[in-house]
């Protein structure tokens, strides 16, 4: 029988937060502790912060981590919203150091995605199932029947000759103060390319922008069912901590 809660950390671009996750329940076990992301984001500074969220709960074994990067064998193989010197680096042993315990490292959307899988709004579903997290950028995770394909990063597919999340973003759409019945087009013209390319059965929608799914849902045209995230910004510590879980 594996431990009854580990530790799950979420690192992104603005701010670095975490919480022992109850692995019964799904939930956050105690209120998270959440610290700005370091500026520049480089390994050492990063991993010096997720070391102060770690080291303000009393709970021991392995640490999930969430990372906006595509992650293989615990290198970073990309870097995004994060510094540059981070691309090609052995993230997970830079971060074992820092805390001086065993780390499960994982793409973030891949997080979110296996947090709604196992207790969320994908939970017992089967199929090809997509999770599309809209925020600062646009992250996707797939699973087949239940099992996660890692890395997809088709928050990057093509549309209109440019990279989709610096047209559909949850970002765009505030920087450039979209109402939402027009960046809802954007949103859907998106996943009805996702579609074409991999026909997903159900569409999870993540990220802040998810507890608004009123307001824009209504304008989204795709094949596949629809439905908001329910663990909304707990997603990636959950996913983190379900993940270590599988190695603690």
């Amino acid at each position: 029988m594996g431990p009854k809660s580990l530790m799950g950390v979420d690192i992104g671009g603005t701010g670095i937060k975490g919480a022992p996750v109850d692995l019964g329940a799904g939930e956050l076990a105690e209120a998270r502790r959440r610290i700005p992301t370091p500026h520049p984001a480089t390994p050492d500074a990063v991993a010096a912060t997720v070391a102060e969220v770690v080291g303000h709960f009393d709970v021991g074994g392995r640490i999930g981590c969430t990372f906006p990067a595509v992650i293989q064998h615990g290198v970073a193989l990309t870097a995004a919203n994060v510094d540059k010197s981070w691309k090609g680096s052995d993230a997970r042993t830079v971060l074992e150091q820092a805390t001086g315990r065993p780390v499960t490292l994982l793409n973030d959307a891949d997080a979110a995605g296996m947090a709604e899988m196992e207790f969320g709004a994908g939970r017992g579903r089967t199929g090809l199932v997509a999770m599309v997290t809209l925020g600062t950028g646009i992250g996707t995770a797939l699973f087949v029947d239940g099992v996660l394909v890692p890395n997809t990063e088709l928050g990057h597919i093509e549309i209109k000759g440019r990279d989709a999340e610096t047209w559909a973003s949850e970002k765009v759409r505030e920087d450039k103060g979209l109402k939402w019945k027009k960046w809802a087009k954007r949103v859907s013209r998106y996943l009805q390319t996702l579609e074409a390319l991999v026909n997903p059965e159900l569409i999870i929608i993540g990220g802040g922008v998810s507890k608004k799914s009123d307001k824009y849902f209504e304008y989204i045209d795709v094949r596949a069912e629809l439905v908001a995230a329910q663990l909304r910004n707990e997603a990636g510590i959950v996913g983190a901590a379900v993940a270590a879980s599988k190695e603690a």
